[in-house]
C-alpha cells in the first residue's frame, strides 16, 4: 500500500472523527476501519491517530485558549478533529512543517467542512503559532 503523506494524514483524521463517536481505543477503531471499509493503515496514519488521541488533555485546552469566543462545544466535530490533529503535529512531530500542517489542515477542512471552517481553523492555528512564538521546522 502507497499512500502519499497527505492521504496518510486524511485517513488519520477520519479515524480522529471517528472516534468522537464511540468509546473504542485507536486500535479498535483501526481494526474496525479495515473489517468495515477495508482501509489498511500505515504507520504515518496510525502514529498521527494514536499520538493525536493519546495527547487530547494537552490539546484541547489549546484549542479553547485560541478560539477567541468559542467554546470547544460550539465547534463541529469535523474542525475540532482537524484541529486537533494539526496542533499535534504542529507541537509533537518535529519533522513536519509548521506550514504543511497548517496548510493540510485547510485543506481538509474545505474538503470536509466549510470555507468558513477552513478560515476559522486557519486563524485559529496562526494565532497559536505567532502567540507560541514557534518556528518553521
Amino acid at each position: 500500500m502507497s499512500r502519499t503523506r497527505s492521504q496518510s494524514r486524511e485517513l488519520a483524521f477520519k479515524l480522529i472523527f471517528s472516534s468522537e463517536f464511540n468509546d473504542y481505543t485507536m486500535d479498535e477503531t483501526i481494526f474496525m476501519a479495515f473489517e468495515c471499509h477495508d482501509l489498511e493503515v500505515d504507520e504515518f496514519t496510525k502514529r498521527l491517530a494514536d499520538k493525536t488521541v493519546e495527547k487530547l488533555e494537552e490539546i484541547d485546552p489549546i484549542i479553547e485558549k485560541f478560539a477567541e469566543n468559542w467554546s470547544k462545544k460550539r465547534i463541529s466535530k469535523i474542525s475540532v478533529s482537524i484541529l486537533r490533529l494539526c496542533i499535534y503535529e504542529i507541537l509533537f512531530e518535529d519533522n513536519i512543517p509548521i506550514s504543511v500542517s497548517i496548510n493540510e489542515a485547510v485543506e481538509l477542512a474545505k474538503k470536509y467542512a466549510t470555507d468558513d471552517d477552513a478560515s476559522f481553523i486557519n486563524g485559529i492555528l496562526g494565532n497559536m503559532v505567532r502567540t507560541l512564538e514557534l518556528e518553521d521546522k
